[in-house]
């Protein structure tokens, strides 16, 4: 098997700063990952070298002081595949004032710099040229217990950076672990608190909660810890026992890596059950800070919900608009997802998937046979009938009524000599 650039390139860093005379060893999650055997998806450095010093000897031209203040520098790999690596210099952090970043930091020993991080599966480092884990924190036996727990006292933890207390939550259900009670203690003692992180942050998480195979897992947590609410408050009013075992078991249900669809799957209840409910959960996704693509598949699905129900009996003009929309996959995964916990027969998905096989996209959705141009030209002056002769004239046509141009003005009382 051909050795992993990234991983070739963190190792080159750590020899590098061993060299020079420095500790330097992985640290954070690659370290997890690796002894869980998984691989990592990045790799960071943690080293006694200061910000100076790493620039100087990784070169200024190779290296980026995006984080500079805290400790932080990007190493530019020699190839894309490499990548780019951050190397932090250990530090202890002061008071966090914002719930976020700390008032001040001093760089310190491994040891140290070990217990101002998150969670003990999270704060271990790894020596790569002696295959040696340091562990300060209990992290090795954490990680064989299964078991999240915050390193130190989960209070203090959390109030310096209240995003944890949903990492918490990801990082339970993403392996399959136990949360540690005392650090739950803290987590729903701090709830509320959720609320002063941004937005942005908050939905970065949500995205990396609800794309996991564990999303239904997850989603109990924020239950159980008392998030739920603050995160989504659109929910509070209409989550019942019996609702809330259904949106489980739906997105226990889910196969895909779809956060849109996890998402309109949890909102559901809202738009069956709230008055105006478009425009309340319009407004609340752009508080979250969703993309507008995201906003917009979410708002579809939500919207065509059922609108495929009796598929076979829908008139062509209704049924290849859907078919053919982009999002259509999510909505059929959807369809497939609500058969199952019902315990019935996935009919109409059956049918959609077998129509879509046959039929080919230029059926789908054909160029229109008259447009606005040709009705000018007819002399016709535009105007609001415009809309609809052009709507009667389409629908006959994707109803395969029609397949001309002339069929289609002649349908309208029009003709190519008018």
């Amino acid at each position: 098997m051909p050795a992993d650039p990234q991983r070739q390139f963190a190792i080159e860093i750590v020899n590098r700063l061993v060299e020079e005379g420095y500790e330097a060893y992985w640290a954070g999650g690659c370290v997890r990952d690796f002894l869980l055997g998984d691989k990592p998806k990045d790799y960071d450095v943690a080293t006694n070298a200061l910000p100076l010093d790493i620039r100087r000897i990784f070169g200024q031209r190779k290296t980026l002081a995006v984080g500079e203040s805290f400790g932080v520098i990007v190493v530019l790999g020699p190839s894309k595949e490499a990548g780019m690596i951050e190397v932090a210099t250990f530090r202890s952090d002061g008071n966090y004032l914002d719930g976020r970043h700390p008032e001040s930091i001093e760089f310190c020993s491994a040891q140290e710099d070990a217990k101002r991080r998150d969670y003990t599966i999270n704060g271990m480092f790894f020596d790569p040229r002696n295959n040696q884990v340091l562990d300060y924190v209990g992290g090795q036996e954490d990680l064989k217990a299964g078991r999240i727990r915050a390193i130190g006292n989960p209070v203090e933890r959390m109030t310096e950076d209240k995003l944890r207390m949903l990492r918490a939550v990801r990082f339970t259900a993403r392996f399959g672990f136990d949360l540690d009670e005392q650090t739950a203690q803290g987590i729903r003692r701090m709830a509320s608190e959720i609320e002063v992180v941004s937005r942005e942050r908050i939905s970065q998480e949500l995205r990396l909660i609800l794309a996991h195979p564990n999303r239904m897992l997850a989603v109990q947590l924020l239950e159980s810890l008392q998030l739920l609410f603050p995160i989504f408050p659109v929910l509070e009013s209409l989550w019942k026992p019996e609702v809330a075992e259904v949106i489980h078991q739906m997105l226990l249900a889910q196969q895909s890596d779809s956060f849109e669809l996890a998402m309109a799957i949890l909102l559901s209840v809202v738009i069956e059950n709230e008055t105006n409910s478009e425009a309340v959960l319009n407004q609340f996704c752009r508080d979250l800070k969703l993309s507008n693509s995201e906003i917009e598949t979410i708002h579809w699905l939500l919207i065509h919900r059922h609108a495929l129900k009796d598929a076979n009996r829908l008139p062509l003009h209704q049924l290849k608009p859907l078919l053919i929309n982009p999002n259509c996959e999510l909505l059929l995964e959807w369809m497939h997802i609500a058969a199952k916990v019902q315990n019935s027969k996935s009919t109409d998905v059956d049918f959609c998937r077998e129509y879509l096989n046959k039929t080919s996209k230029e059926t789908l959705a054909p160029p229109p046979l008259v447009t606005g141009q040709d009705l000018i030209q007819a002399g016709l002056k535009p105007g609001p009938d415009f809309a609809n002769l052009l709507k009667r004239v389409r629908n006959a046509q994707l109803d395969e009524q029609i397949a001309t141009r002339e069929e289609g003005l002649t349908l309208i009382g029009l003709s190519e000599n008018d």
